[in-house]
């Protein structure tokens, strides 16, 4: 693949719109955008599809160590959180490896201070249920505040963002991310004794708005009302451009379907790209393009997400067993919500690990080994780009709502090398993508939705789908 018409694209999306936070001005312009952009590609059925969404805004914000030393801390709020007062919180602080550490802390050591954590760097799930659910946790046991160290493995002295979880019944406490450095700073001078810091946040909700999901489809020659679905979020955090999370993903799911159109190639199914909105704090596209779906998610064969990053390509993530790993961000709640912390690190720990466990192939039913050989036959169409491999674990959090009620669910499997290096920080900007590991993303999109849509059969549908809520 030679054409950079998709890099250009995702270069508009990028530099000329930026962030796109849920409730934006910013996120209403991309979505006129998208939905342009599809009709303007030919495709069919191109709709904004509604769906309400959070406002959350940040406002200004800013931390500082007062004692023993005068620092500024380098910080982000957590989205979701709550501000402080006008004048902010000074108080001590506590350093708290972890939830299991934090669950063996008297109340009576924390009531009153600014809880710091810092796990260390296992991986994004251990890393990022901290920052959803630490907050809740600490403020239960009497915590002021909460700062926790970036979920990333790269110390640059730059934060990472993300949404936090105010747990049910639990008092809502103001909470930041804060850099690496600042987070081993912390803990050195905790050891040494008393720390005092400021924090200051302007953060708050705003009345819910109104946004969608932009969605456009090739209809398919001979069952067009059966479906391939494939695409990624347009909302991001409102630092960086979005192009890692997920502008790459978004834009080389259009381009992939896009080339099949150019090509003039019929599919015997509808293959449908969704643009959806409010990944990154509420879920509420994946939710609404379920329920506007009804019983007619029954005629859904498959959903491809594209939301780890457009790096290089390895190969074809499927969740082949029944029963198999939840999406992402559903498994951190399910995580978050456990009343073990230490079970619910362990959880995401092994999710957040990067290691894929071999599949017992004895361990599935005839249907699902015949969707795995077929899933593996497809993932050989790319050995020609180095992305043949199969690995028995893909989804999303966006098609989960409908890979709960039965949809088989895919993604692409990438190096994954530097993607936590960027995510949630002002360093996720256009420059990152590579352009020809981007165009490889495409042709491995462009192969499995077609080849899923052509096909004869299709891919068996989860044995432990759970009923429309």
């Amino acid at each position: 693949m030679k054409d950079t018409e998709g890099y250009e694209t995702l270069a508009y999306l990028t530099d000329h719109i930026g962030k796109r936070l849920s409730g934006s001005d910013s996120l209403l312009k991309a979505l006129s955008w998208g939905e342009e952009t599809m009709k303007k590609a030919g495709f069919q059925n191109v709709s904004i599809q509604e769906a309400k969404v959070p406002h959350w805004v940040r406002g200004q914000e800013e931390a500082s160590i007062i004692a023993p030393l005068s620092k500024p801390l380098h910080m982000l709020g957590l989205g979701m959180s709550v501000g402080t007062s006008a004048e902010g919180i000074t108080a001590p602080v506590i350093f708290i490896p972890d939830l299991a550490a934090l669950a063996n802390t008297p109340d009576d050591q924390i009531k009153g201070k600014i809880v710091v954590f810092n796990p260390g760097w296992h991986g994004y799930g251990l890393g990022s249920i901290h920052r959803t659910t630490g907050p809740s946790r600490a403020a239960a046991k009497g915590a002021v505040a909460v700062l926790v160290r970036s979920a990333t493995g790269l110390a640059m002295q730059t934060p990472h963002t993300g949404t936090l979880t105010y747990l049910p019944d639990m008092p809502k406490v103001p909470a930041a991310a804060i850099t690496v450095e600042d987070a081993l700073l912390l803990e050195r001078l905790a050891k040494e004794g008393p720390v005092q810091v400021h924090l200051k946040m302007e953060a708050h909700m705003e009345a819910d708005q109104k946004a969608g999901n932009v969605v456009g489809e090739i209809p398919g020659s001979e069952h067009p009302e059966q479906v391939v679905v494939l695409g990624g979020h347009i909302d991001s955090w409102d630092v960086g451009q979005g192009a890692m999370d997920d502008g790459g993903g978004i834009i080389s799911c259009f381009e992939a379907v896009n080339l099949i159109h150019k090509l003039g190639l019929k599919p015997k199914r509808t293959i449908r790209v969704v643009f959806w909105v409010n990944e990154e704090n509420g879920g509420a596209g994946g939710r609404a393009y379920r329920d506007a779906l009804g019983e007619k998610v029954k005629n859904h064969v498959a959903a491809i997400e594209s939301d780890g990053g457009v790096e290089r390509p390895l190969g074809i993530g499927y969740t082949v067993m029944g029963g198999g790993p939840a999406s992402g961000s559903a498994a951190r709640r399910q995580a978050g919500a456990s009343a073990n912390p230490a079970a619910a690190m362990a959880a995401m720990a092994a999710m957040g690990s990067g290691a894929q466990r071999p599949l017992d192939e004895s361990k599935l039913t005839p249907e699902e080994k015949k969707s795995w050989d077929t899933i593996k036959q497809i993932a050989s169409l790319l050995q020609p780009i180095g992305a043949d491999s199969a690995s028995p674990a893909g989804g999303g959090s966006d098609i989960g709502p409908i890979v709960a009620v039965g949809v088989p669910s895919l993604s692409p499997r990438t190096v994954g090398e530097h993607y936590f290096d960027w995510h949630h920080t002002e360093a996720d900007t256009l420059d990152k993508v590579d352009p020809e590991d981007f165009r490889k993303n495409i042709a491995l999109l462009g192969v499995l939705s077609y080849v899923l849509a052509d096909m004869d059969g299709q891919l068996v549908r989860h044995t432990s789908a759970a009923p429309m809520e």
